[in-house]
C-alpha cells in the first residue's frame, strides 16, 4: 500500500470513529455526580438535568466503587465497561457513560438520534506530506517521572512519563513526551506555531508507533482533541516540552 493509500485509509477510519455511537460529535451533556441515587431527565424536577432524551429518564444509582445502574421503571440496568474501560449503558436513544477524572465521576450523555452525526462529512486537514512522517529515537528514561498535566477546564491531572521521542527538525533537537497511552500506544499532546491560527488552539494529539528503539511519528495523523468538537469534553494540555516553536503544517486543521 502506498503512503497516500495508507493515509487515506487512516483518515477514513478516523472519520468513522468520530461519527460512531461513542464518538464525540453527539455528546450533549457532561454533569459531575456523587455516589448515591439521582433522578435523571430533561424535566425541571430532575436532580440531574440533561438536554436530550425523555422528561424523566430514570433513577441513576452510582456506587462508591464506581459501579452504576439506571432504573427507568422496569428494574435497574447496569452500566457495562466498554473496551476502553468506561462504563456505558444504551437506553431511550441515548448512550450514557460514567467517566472519572481525578476521582470525580461525571455522567456523559450522547444523543444517538442526532442527525448532525451523519451530516458531518469531513475534517479539514493539510495535504498529506511524507516528509512529516518522522522516524525518531525512542528513549526509555533512566527513571520514570511524574508530571502534572493541565486540562482545558483547569483541572490538573497526573501522568507518569517513562519514555521520550527525540528527533532533529531543521537542526533543532526536539524531545516529545508521551503523557497518555491509547490501546497500548504512546500518545503525545502537542502544540506548535500553527495552533490557534490554522490548527486547534489548545492542542492536537498524535499516536506514536514504536519499533524497537525507534518510533514513527507521522504528523500527518496529528488529530484534533475531543474538545474541538464538543464543549462537554475534558482535554489535556501539552507539557512545556511538547509546545513547539515551529509550524507543523500536517494533520488535521481547526474546524471552520
Amino acid at each position: 500500500m502506498s503512503f497516500a493509500e495508507d493515509h487515506a485509509a487512516w483518515a477514513a477510519a478516523r472519520l468513522a470513529a468520530l461519527k460512531a455511537e461513542d464518538g464525540w460529535l453527539h455528546l450533549t451533556d457532561r454533569v459531575e455526580i456523587s455516589p448515591g441515587r439521582h433522578e435523571v431527565g430533561r424535566g425541571e424536577e430532575a436532580e440531574i438535568r440533561i438536554s436530550a432524551g425523555p422528561e424523566r429518564l430514570g433513577v441513576l444509582t452510582l456506587g462508591e466503587d464506581g459501579s452504576a445502574a439506571l432504573d427507568a421503571g422496569a428494574g435497574p440496568l447496569a452500566f457495562v465497561a466498554a473496551p476502553e474501560g468506561t462504563p456505558q449503558l444504551r437506553t431511550g436513544g441515548l448512550l450514557l457513560e460514567i467517566s472519572t477524572l481525578e476521582g470525580q465521576a461525571a455522567l456523559r450523555v450522547r444523543d444517538l438520534t442526532d442527525p448532525a452525526r451523519e451530516a458531518f462529512a469531513e475534517i479539514p486537514a493539510y495535504p498529506p506530506d511524507p516528509a512529516w512522517r518522522i522516524l525518531a529515537d525512542w528513549e526509555k528514561l533512566p527513571e520514570a517521572e511524574d508530571l502534572r498535566i493541565g486540562t482545558v477546564t483547569g483541572v490538573e491531572t497526573s501522568a507518569r512519563i517513562t519514555h521520550r521521542a527525540r528527533f532533529l527538525h531543521e537542526g533543532r533537537e526536539v524531545a516529545l513526551l508521551p503523557t497518555h497511552w491509547k490501546k497500548g500506544k504512546p500518545m503525545f499532546v502537542i502544540r506548535d506555531a500553527t495552533s490557534g491560527r490554522e490548527t486547534y488552539g489548545a492542542s492536537r494529539f498524535l499516536i506514536g508507533e514504536p519499533e524497537g528503539d525507534r518510533i514513527v511519528l507521522d504528523f500527518n495523523r496529528a488529530f484534533n482533541p475531543p474538545c474541538a468538537f464538543t464543549d462537554f469534553a475534558v482535554c489535556p494540555l501539552p507539557p512545556r516540552e511538547n509546545i513547539l516553536p515551529f509550524p507543523i503544517r500536517a494533520g488535521e486543521k481547526k474546524l471552520a
